[in-house]
């Protein structure tokens, strides 16, 4: 284990813990199986299952962000991670195994340090493709609160452009029910 690295992780994380373990293996695993290096571009994608601790290892190491649009939130729930390399087409699902036993915090942390990363992780293909390098909308002022939102994120509602936030959503109550 790269000592430094972790060192790295924790301090921009704030604390050790058994989640921040889980994005660093998981980088490690995607580092050994893809050889990717750290991303000062979109060169790296990371689509993360969770917004858990684990993101935290997987900006430092990988160089993944939302800001450069290479890291990418797909609410799942999931301690799942898949990283993609442009320049290569290749990917990787990295799933993390249920544990079999009950643990401490502090044995959590050090079996997910210490254990293997095959005896860790399910390596998978991802369901889904490679996602388009991220694009720079114009923005479009919202005419109800006046506020700059995307312009792939305005609805028309009335006659007028608004954000997300000021969009009333028409749904007649039925959505999520069996009809």
């Amino acid at each position: 284990m790269n000592r430094d690295l972790w060192e790295r992780c924790v301090a921009f994380h704030g604390h050790e813990c058994p989640g921040l373990a889980i994005g660093f293996r998981a980088c490690e695993a995607a580092k050994e199986k893809l050889g990717i290096t750290f991303s000062r571009d979109e060169e790296v994608v990371c689509v993360t299952e969770t917004d858990a601790c684990g993101v935290d290892a997987i900006q430092v190491i990988t160089g993944c962000t939302l800001g450069k649009g290479n890291l990418i939130y797909r609410d799942r729930g999931k301690q799942a991670f898949s990283f993609f390399v442009r320049s290569t087409g290749e990917s990787i699902r990295v799933v993390l195994k249920p544990a079999d036993k009950e643990m401490t915090r502090e044995e959590r942390k050090i079996y997910l340090l210490e254990t293997p990363i095959d005896e860790l992780f399910e390596f998978k293909k991802p369901q889904f493709e490679l996602p388009e390098i991220a694009r720079i909308f114009k923005s479009v002022i919202c005419e109800i609160c006046g506020e700059s939102t995307a312009e792939h994120r305005v609805r028309i509602m009335d006659g007028k452009m608004v954000c997300l936030d000021c969009f009333k959503d028409y749904t007649r109550g039925w959505e999520g029910r069996s009809l």
